[in-house]
C-alpha cells in the first residue's frame, strides 16, 4: 500500500477507505508516501453527525457536496457545495449531514495526519 514515489496522479479508485466511526468514512487520497500535507474525502452519511473534536494539525476545505450544518470553534454555519473553511490547529470543529444525500469535504491537513496513516496501514492489512 505505502510505496516510495509519490504519485502527481490521483487514482481515487485505489484510494483506502476508513471507517472513523458510524456515520463518517474518509478517503485518503495523499499522504500515504511522504508527503508533508494530506487531502482526504471526507464523508458524513445523511442522518449523522460528526461531534465535536480537534486536532493539532490545520485543515482547510471546501465543501465538494451535499450540504450541512458545520461548527467551528464558536461560529456555525450551513454550508453547501463549493463553500470553502478554514480550521485552525487545535480548534473545536463538527458537523451535521442535512439532507438525503452524504455530506462530502475535500479536506488538506498540515502535517499529515499520523492516525490516518495508522488506520490505512490497519486496513491493508485486513
Amino acid at each position: 500500500m505505502i510505496e516510495k514515489k509519490i504519485p502527481y496522479f490521483i487514482n481515487l479508485a485505489k484510494a483506502v477507505k476508513i471507517v472513523q466511526m458510524e456515520g463518517l468514512e474518509t478517503i485518503v487520497l495523499t499522504g500515504l508516501h511522504g508527503e508533508r500535507m494530506m487531502m482526504v474525502l471526507n464523508i458524513t452519511l445523511p442522518e449523522h453527525t460528526v461531534p465535536l473534536h480537534s486536532h493539532p494539525q490545520e485543515q482547510i476545505g471546501m465543501v465538494y457536496s451535499g450540504k450541512a450544518s458545520l461548527r467551528i470553534g464558536d461560529e456555525e454555519k450551513i454550508v453547501k457545495k463549493g463553500d470553502f473553511y478554514c480550521i485552525p490547529a487545535n480548534v473545536l470543529h463538527g458537523d451535521t449531514a442535512i439532507g438525503n444525500e452524504p455530506f462530502i469535504m475535500l479536506d488538506i491537513f498540515h502535517p499529515v495526519r499520523e492516525d490516518f496513516i495508522g488506520r490505512c496501514k490497519k486496513t491493508a492489512r485486513a
